[in-house]
């Protein structure tokens, strides 16, 4: 009788942390730099949507405080966690494409950014008090519907 071993590889993760900024191209040349080419445009609009969003909205552009971000590819997921130090957000429950139709014309713009995150991502979760993004895109998936 032969005896199966398992063996769990932990994923590799890298943290990034900065202070509040709209400044982001370094920052997701970096998040971005092992992500095959032809994924990079969409997923660099989808993270910028949520670095924005966690600086500006979340820390209101206080240089004082960071945003942090831990990202990891796994097999063929990329994963990022962004937190800010702002006072959370209840993100809606539910995204359509009429997003304006749902927001106030002042918080449209935010709403759009919102709508493209989740269309973007296979996976988005929020934490309980708002404050920390966990993002997913499934790159084999991803490349099979081009």
């Amino acid at each position: 009788m032969s005896s199966l071993t398992l063996t769990f590889v932990a994923p590799q993760w890298n943290t990034l942390s900065f202070t509040s900024t709209l400044f982001l191209k370094p920052i997701l040349d970096l998040l971005l730099r092992d992500v095959p080419p032809c994924c990079q445009d969409e997923l660099r609009l989808g993270l910028q949507e949520a670095l924005v969003n966690a600086s500006h909205h979340g820390n209101e552009l206080n240089p004082d405080k960071v945003v942090l971000v831990r990202y990891s590819m796994v097999e063929h997921q990329c994963w990022w966690v962004i937190t800010d130090q702002g006072m959370g957000f209840s993100p809606p429950r539910y995204i359509c494409s009429a997003v304006d139709d749902l927001l106030p014309e002042a918080e449209a713009e935010s709403g759009r950014g919102l709508f493209l995150i989740y269309e973007i991502f296979d996976e988005v979760y929020w934490n309980g008090p708002g404050t920390e993004l966990s993002l997913c895109k499934d790159l084999e998936r991803y490349l099979q519907g081009l």
